[in-house]
């Protein structure tokens, strides 16, 4: 395995080569808007034929970030209508408090309004967090909830850094696997650089979304459509963005997928059937919901935890956890899909075998047809937005997230449609779609080239992150002509010959995540 590495000073007119490409290299010639021309240093390794990571920062010597006060608006929104701001600021100033207006506009989305979203409220710039904590404890004295915050997360103004890692995995001359995994279980959570080492990977991102509260099902499984090694591991939570990798990763690309699977319980003749709505999480709760017959929404939801009165779940032998216990029934089925044993929810799921529990009306169903020694058949359908099947061999995978950043070579950024935020409701997904934020992306160049990337942020004057539209802005100018947005926030992280490459955002350091996507030799 060749691991050769450069480091090329980027000024204005210079080449940085062609080894990623002619759609790389423009990109680093021509960064995205946001980034000025003719600044920072690039870092360029070769980790085996096909494979190669390019790391870098895209610098603004233009901008000037500061720390402020943001005054939050009605129903805890960052922003109001234009009354209540000039309302808000004439109070503010009434009590000695130096305020300004200011107007935020939408990005370019696909799927919601133009012009201005809103108006905000702030107060003062300030050098540090500290000065800025005392000034918002001054407004929050003359009666306004704030928060301090730094400017260079603001979608509307350049951010000063932004640390980016990209690799790039060409099919035609790398002959490894690209896949996604949840490891060993999919009821676990682990470190995508410790995932990375155990595999022996040459490049590593984390995947999906996945929960992470016992509040809200069973830590580490996923909140997504899922599949690794051919089985379907997860289901869709409504019609969302999934990166497919068919044959080992020899075969890539990103389309919406939604997933549907029926249990189908006595003969032809006489059959009886019923939806499944969730594999692999626990009854009654819809992590990121999406699902029919979900409250309080059947459309997904960003970090929302939908409930289902009548639910029936299966598990499969990467369950490895303890089962889910509570009201319903329980059925055990062996490798034929034919019932060992009925009874309350609880125990492990077998070798081999599978469960299906069911609550309300789903637990019904399976009292009423599930007979020791009959079988109980389930169909697993995937499809993409154009109704075609995706059907899922061994060595194909999954990993899903929201929303689309590019499609067909064009920047469409579906985040209200695939509910990461709520053109009706600022006071929902604002910050996760418009705020800079880490992001992990990936996305799929002309020439049929997966790339994988990341963006550190929530590290002020050091790396701000992307926004959602700015996400999607780096993506094309490498070259992307589909490409998504996966996990970002703490669980952004890359990991190069199993050793994690960015600077991940949580205090504690690198997360444990759901699911990962690993490049192996």
């Amino acid at each position: 395995m060749r691991n050769e590495e450069s480091t090329v000073r980027r000024g204005p007119g210079v080449r940085m080569g062609a080894a990623l490409g002619a759609a790389v290299v423009l990109a680093v010639i021509q960064p995205p808007a946001q980034a000025a021309p003719g600044h920072g240093s690039w870092t360029t390794r070769t980790v085996a034929p096909g494979v190669q990571v390019r790391a870098g920062v895209l610098r603004d010597a233009d901008a000037k970030p500061s720390w402020t006060v943001t005054v939050q608006g009605p129903g805890s929104a960052p922003l109001g209508a234009r009354s209540w701001a000039d309302a808000t600021a004439g109070r503010l100033r009434g009590a000695g408090l130096e305020s300004r207006v200011e107007r935020v506009v939408w990005p370019a989305y696909a799927d919601t309004p133009h012009g201005t979203m809103g108006w905000r409220v702030r107060v003062g710039s300030y050098a540090t967090s500290g000065e800025a904590q005392g000034a918002r404890e001054k407004v929050a004295a003359a009666g306004f909830t704030a928060v301090a915050e730094w400017t260079g997360y603001d979608g509307q103004r350049p951010a000063d850094r932004e640390s980016v890692h990209v690799a790039v995995i060409d099919p035609a001359r790398f002959t490894g696997t690209v896949a996604a995994t949840h490891d060993l279980s999919v009821a676990d959570r682990e470190k995508t650089s410790s995932v990375a080492a155990k595999r022996h990977s040459l490049v590593a991102v984390n995947g999906g979304f996945f929960v992470t509260s016992d509040a809200d099902g069973v830590q580490g499984t996923m909140a997504g459509i899922a599949a690794y090694d051919g089985e379907l591991e997860s289901m869709a939570a409504g019609s969302r963005a999934a990166l497919i990798l068919a044959d080992g990763g020899r075969h890539a690309r990103i389309a919406d997928l939604t997933s549907t699977v029926t249990a189908r319980a006595g003969s032809s003749t006489y059959a009886s059937t019923y939806a499944v709505q969730g594999i692999n999480r626990v009854p009654g709760k819809v992590r990121n919901c999406g699902r029919p017959g979900a409250t309080p929404t059947e459309l997904p939801r960003q970090d929302l935890t939908c409930s289902e009165a009548d639910d029936l779940v299966k598990f499969t032998p990467r369950f490895r956890a303890a089962l889910p216990t509570g009201p319903g029934t329980q059925v055990v089925l062996d490798a034929d899909g034919r019932v060992v044993s009925t009874g309350p929810r609880g125990g492990a799921v077998p070798a081999g075998g599978s469960v299906l529990q069911g609550i309300g009306a789903a637990s019904g169903w399976l009292t009423a047809h599930a007979r020791r020694g009959e079988r109980i058949a389930l169909e697993e359908v995937v499809r993409d937005t154009a109704g075609r099947r995706v059907r899922l061999d061994s060595g194909d995978s999954i990993v899903s997230a929201a929303p689309t950043l590019v499609k067909d070579g064009r920047i469409a950024v579906d985040a209200a449609t695939e509910g990461t935020l709520d053109p009706k409701d600022l006071s929902f997904g604002y910050a996760w779609s418009n705020v800079r934020q880490p992001r992990t992306m990936a996305g799929l160049d002309r020439r049929g080239r997966l790339v994988l990337a990341t963006v550190d942020g929530r590290q002020p004057g050091v790396s701000e992150g992307f926004t959602l539209e700015e996400a999607a802005r780096f993506m094309r100018s490498l070259g992307a002509v589909q490409a998504l947005n996966l996990d970002g926030g703490g669980s952004t992280a890359m990991a190069v010959n199993g050793h994690l490459a960015n600077v991940t955002s949580d205090a504690t350091g690198e997360r444990a995540v759901g699911d990962t996507v690993q490049v192996v030799p």
